[in-house]
């Protein structure tokens, strides 16, 4: 096993400005509470090989929901959003060899990467990845009737973010949680008169939610190795 301190590089067109104190206090909680072996290591360097290099989670945000995964029992996942399948390899193990994390990813690049992760980390048995646009895999899911998913996962393109809610409202059943990353955006999330489609997107499935029925649901700002940003998590009454 070995320890990360983090790695990532200072600057990154795919996430945003950290201040240093930010990266400093991620770096101290990572190093004293969770511990990257080879193979997860390798998982997250390999994504600067995908289309989207850097983007993967951090190391203690993969941690938190590899723990949100156990505390909520859950033996089925459903993720959109592969890249190189670093929490993907979270939440296979945090499934247990008897449970299946379902990954739907757009790229065969990516998905080529994330196999050869997978088999690595020993849990190519309990993954399924399925490429291609991801509506249109969750769609076919929905055709085929699937037992439901426990929990979902939803880090993708931001625009079809409330695409993939519907879609998880179908796939999933009482108590079922869902989480979506990479809602807060540096802020840019309160601005009402934006015109980006991935913070349009961001504030079109938080108003979904807040109007569901069945929803309960808060956001959490994060800081840190990966900028100012935020999850969205809801469960199913």
């Amino acid at each position: 096993m070995t320890e990360s301190t983090e790695s990532y590089p200072a600057t990154s067109p795919n996430r945003y400005e950290s201040a240093t104190a930010w990266r400093d206090v991620d770096a101290y909680f990572t190093k004293a509470l969770i511990t990257e072996d080879d193979v997860l290591i390798q998982a997250r360097d390999s994504s600067v090989k995908t289309t989207l290099p850097n983007a993967e989670v951090a190391a203690n945000q993969a941690a938190f929901l590899g723990l949100v995964t156990q505390i909520a029992g859950a033996k089925r996942v459903l993720e959109f959003g592969t890249l190189a399948g670093y929490s993907t390899i979270w939440f296979a193990r945090a499934v247990g060899a008897a449970g299946q994390v379902v990954t739907l990813e757009l790229e065969e690049r990516n998905a080529q990467i994330a196999r050869e992760n997978f088999t690595a980390a020993h849990v190519a048995d309990r993954v399924e990845l399925i490429v291609g646009p991801g509506i249109e895999s969750a769609q076919r899911l929905i055709a085929s009737n699937v037992a439901p998913f426990d929990l979902v996962f939803i880090d993708a393109d931001k625009p079809s973010n409330p695409d993939y809610l519907a879609a998880a409202l179908q796939l999933t059943r009482s108590g079922a949680v869902i989480i979506i990353d990479n809602v807060v955006r540096n802020g840019a999330v309160v601005d009402a008169s934006g015109t980006d489609p991935r913070v349009e997107g961001v504030r079109k499935v938080t108003e979904a939610i807040a109007n569901h029925p069945e929803l309960d649901a808060t956001a959490i700002q994060t800081v840190g190795i990966k900028g100012w940003d935020g999850l969205l998590i809801a469960r199913r009454r």
